[in-house]
């Protein structure tokens, strides 16, 4: 149960999928199949980050064709511009009508050795530029073994958002790193306990206010046969999709939690 003044967001990560030609067949699809179900666009806000290869194509595909999915990015430069091979700038990012940026996902924490430090630093550079940071925080298992379900979580956190100011939009993404693409999720409960942590910290932070209009979503195996139990807890406000956002019926039926299962 979304909290009143907190619109839905179902955002869906691509991660290193979709060329550019099928980015726009997937898109087409995706809004086909919505219009189709006479889905409302207004109850769900829906975001989609391709790879920085489609960005260009999804955008003006989204633009023409008045499709009413927000554009994101899966990962930014602490930097404007300079000597910095492979890198992508925020200035770039917002010149694409890009809403959103991931920042701080668990496979750049692990791959990249991204630390809670530079998280906030990419924090920052999102904002700089106007983009809405998707701030992902999560546990391994053994960490959650260790300091229990929320310290890790809420340590990430408070990094990440050091120094960002009281009325700034942001996003928080709680994705479990033992259910990320493992087929095991987290209950809902767990979800719960997890999320509810999280919007402490903010208020902490950031203040009341900034807590109660933040979205928190839940990512790691989300399917449309679980999204909407997840949906019924007061502060989960969405879902960060990985591979589920790669099928275009079982992501438009994700979108569509609140028509097959009241909630």
């Amino acid at each position: 149960m979304v909290g009143v003044n907190r619109q839905p967001l179902i955002a869906g990560n691509w991660k290193m999928n979709l060329d550019h030609l099928q980015a726009v067949a997937f898109v087409q699809k995706l809004d086909w199949s919505l219009k189709d179900a006479k889905h409302d666009a207004g109850t769900v806000e829906v975001a989609v980050f391709p790879p920085f290869t489609d960005l260009r194509t999804v955008q003006i595909l989204l633009d023409q064709d008045k499709i009413e999915f927000a554009l994101g990015a899966q990962d930014l430069s602490t930097h404007d511009s300079g000597a910095y091979t492979g890198e992508i700038s925020g200035a770039f990012l917002k010149k694409l009508n890009a809403s959103y940026v991931i920042i701080g996902h668990s496979e750049r924490r692990d791959y990249h050795a991204e630390t809670d430090e530079v998280v906030a630093a990419k924090v920052q550079a999102a904002l700089k530029h106007g983009l809405v940071p998707v701030i992902c925080v999560g546990e391994t298992l053994e960490q959650r073994e260790q300091s229990g379900p929320t310290a890790v979580s809420v340590g990430q956190l408070e990094v990440a958002l050091e120094g960002v100011a009281a009325g700034a939009e942001i996003v928080v993404a709680y994705e479990p790193v033992w259910a990320i693409g493992t087929g095991q999720v987290a209950s809902p409960e767990q979800a719960q306990e997890v999320c509810a942590a999280l919007r402490a910290v903010v208020a902490d932070k950031l203040g009341q206010d900034a807590a109660d209009r933040t979205r928190i979503l839940y990512g790691g195996s989300v399917k449309s046969g679980n999204i909407a139990s997840f949906m019924r807890e007061p502060d989960v406000d969405g879902a960060l999709v990985g591979g589920a956002s790669l099928l275009v019926d079982e992501f438009a039926a994700i979108i569509r939690y609140q028509k097959h299962v009241g909630v």
